[in-house]
């Protein structure tokens, strides 16, 4: 089974992080919440309260993780990007050739690391000339190699739902869009 991890800091955005979060388990992923500040309790920028699964100082060890995952969100995004324990995390999954996923203004924090360097990415638009190194591209959802980004909350479920692909298989990705009726949403337009 595929596991992933989401890091949550105050200030996240509510859909970004817990859409992909639903997509993923409900396609059989193993999902870990994770607080990087002192209390598993997190606040989105829009006051909800969420209880992370995990506070980040109490794992040793995150070698497991098929992909690491970053909400967007302000000052959600800022926090994550300030936390140093998370940034080196972030290079050493990279440099293994594991995935990473950004969404909305957290594409910044991959950016800030330098693991953007010759990257296709989008981002939340005001927030490009923060991908450092990367070569925007202005999608709902961008995938080079191991990176995923999406531009935002908008796109949480395109990004959400590209994740599970790569992470289980097409059939398992439209198994999951169709039980949460997707294609009657495609239908408004």
């Amino acid at each position: 089974m595929a596991k992933a991890y989401e890091f949550l800091a105050n200030g996240f955005e509510d859909i970004e992080a817990l859409a992909p979060v639903d997509i993923l388990r409900r396609g059989g992923v193993e999902v870990k919440t994770v607080s990087i500040s002192d209390s598993l309790m997190v606040e989105s920028a829009n006051g909800v309260m969420v209880k992370a699964d995990l506070l980040f100082d109490e794992i040793d060890d995150f070698s497991d993780a098929d992909i690491l995952m970053l909400p967007g969100g302000m000052p959600g995004a800022a926090n994550l990007n300030l936390h140093e324990g998370l940034r080196k995390l972030l290079v050493e999954q990279n440099e293994k050739g594991k995935r990473l996923g950004a969404i909305c203004a957290a594409p910044m924090v991959l950016g800030s690391v330098g693991v953007l360097k010759e990257k296709r990415a989008t981002c939340y638009p005001g927030f490009e000339k923060r991908l450092t190194g990367a070569e925007h591209t202005g999608e709902l959802c961008t995938i080079d190699g191991n990176i995923t980004t999406g531009k935002g909350p908008a796109a949480a479920f395109i990004y959400g739902f590209a994740i599970l692909e790569q992470l289980t298989s097409a059939a398992t990705a439209q198994e999951v869009r169709d039980g949460m009726l997707v294609s009657e949403l495609i239908k408004l337009h």
